[in-house]
């Protein structure tokens, strides 16, 4: 994950700040989605937004094109351990001393209701999500290591998921965007049980420009070309993109493409999508995505580009 510090007014407000925004232009409110007893974001926020009309950014065509034309979709999770997870906690979950060793002034200062035992993410980017019920509070860390009692992280964000306020404007979270991680994971709860998703899915994409667009806060390139995708950026399956040779927990997801796109959300391997491990997933299922190519995708406009 490549990560771009900004020094500016808003890396002097107090950590924890929160700014209310308003929904962006793109799409209209979806039915919302809950986990627990709690709403994962207002149905009219810009992850649970229905795209499936919205207007095509005009740079659309440069953008997955710099994505990859021939690359294909690919679900980055799946059975056991691979994927991003996550853990639900109760109100009652004690929460333990947090610690950041590289953007604390973008973090928001712990305790956190962590559970020590809490799942980390594998790989380099070690991601801890907890979602705590009662006070539905998100609590996410990247970089994270268990040190004594508590956890050491590079940087964390929590989020009250009842709102839609957004980071203070230039400041990253656990995602190199600035956004929520877990609003954006592919979750077989809803694929096996509901057999619907109703919110846009993370994506990573190989290079992103030095922008980033509503809803995120955090640009994590310094690269000025206007032809790389900006953090927050939307694509969306194309409504011509045939569904018919695909089935079972793939289609879901594909339906939902059309309807609710992708998120940019980070730097990685292109068209990979996002999801938390789960037993329910079958991977040969899942597979199938694999047979999509960028090219099979438009990007959506959702608001001006912020370079600062």
């Amino acid at each position: 994950m490549l990560r771009t510090v900004i020094v500016g007014a808003a890396a002097t407000a107090a950590a924890g700040a929160a700014v209310a925004v308003a929904a962006g232009p793109a799409g209209v409110p979806g039915p919302g989605t809950t986990l627990g007893s709690c709403p994962v974001l207002p149905a009219d926020n810009a992850f649970n937004r229905d795209i499936s009309h919205a207007p095509v950014d005009r740079r659309s065509a440069a953008y997955v094109r710099s994505i990859g034309l021939r690359a294909r979709l690919h679900p980055d999770f799946g059975r056991n351990r691979y994927g991003i997870p996550f853990r639900v906690v109760p109100a009652t979950q004690a929460p333990v001393p947090v610690r950041f060793d590289a953007y604390g002034s973008e973090s928001d200062k712990g305790p956190y209701p962590i559970p020590l035992d809490a799942p980390i993410e594998g790989g380099s980017d070690r991601h801890v999500l907890v979602l705590q019920e009662g006070t539905c509070r998100l609590y996410e860390l990247f970089g994270a290591r268990r040190t004594g009692r508590g956890f050491t992280a590079a940087s964390g964000a929590t989020w009250d998921l009842r709102s839609n306020a957004l980071r203070p404007k230039g400041w990253t979270s656990a995602d190199a965007a600035g956004l929520p991680m877990l609003p954006g994971l592919a979750r077989a709860s809803e694929v096996v049980g509901a057999g619907r998703i109703t919110h846009a899915l993370r994506v990573t994409v190989p290079r992103s420009q030095r922008a980033y667009v509503f809803p995120a806060r955090h640009f994590g390139s310094g690269d000025a070309d206007p032809a790389l995708p900006p953090m927050g950026l939307r694509p969306r399956l194309k409504a011509s993109y045939p569904l018919g040779s695909f089935h079972g927990q793939a289609r879901v997801i594909l339906r939902a493409l059309k309807t609710y796109g992708l998120i940019v959300a980070d730097n990685g391997s292109p068209w990979y999508i996002t999801g938390a491990p789960d037993g329910r997933w079958d991977d040969d299922d899942l597979h199938q995505l694999d047979r999509v190519p960028g090219r099979a995708f438009e990007a959506v406009r959702t608001g001006p580009l912020t370079r600062r």
